[in-house]
């Protein structure tokens, strides 16, 4: 399964799809209108080991609600991911096995490689 998790309106997003030339049978959720569900993020969350490494810390939200001032869980990351679509890094995209998580050259170089096998 080929599937890319992205923010419409991102343009970091779109330059990264567009790098990553995807096949037609690759599948787009733009986490603005379709947030992640949970049964997926378990599954992501079982690949790269915690819920923290999905977590954007970035985000906005993270210090206009206090968050960088808290101790997160990883309840707490999880349920932050779940709630808000911002705190998904991204792009996050899963090629078979193979996932590659936000927009550093070193991840994005990775999953082009990825899609061009």
């Amino acid at each position: 399964m080929k599937k890319i998790y992205h923010l419409s309106t991102c343009s970091t997003c779109q330059k990264i799809i567009k790098e990553l030339s995807p096949s037609e049978d690759t599948i787009f959720q733009d986490i603005k209108t379709e947030n992640i569900d949970a049964k997926t993020l378990d599954w992501l969350k079982e690949k790269v080991g915690s819920y923290e490494a999905l977590f954007s810390k970035r985000a906005i939200k993270f210090r206009s609600l206090g968050l960088n001032e808290m101790q997160l869980t990883e309840a707490d990351y999880k349920k932050y991911l779940l709630e808000e679509y911002t705190f998904l890094k991204r792009p996050f995209i899963i090629n078979g096995e193979n996932i590659f998580i936000g927009n550093a050259k070193k991840e994005v170089e990775a999953a082009i490689l990825s899609f061009q096998k």
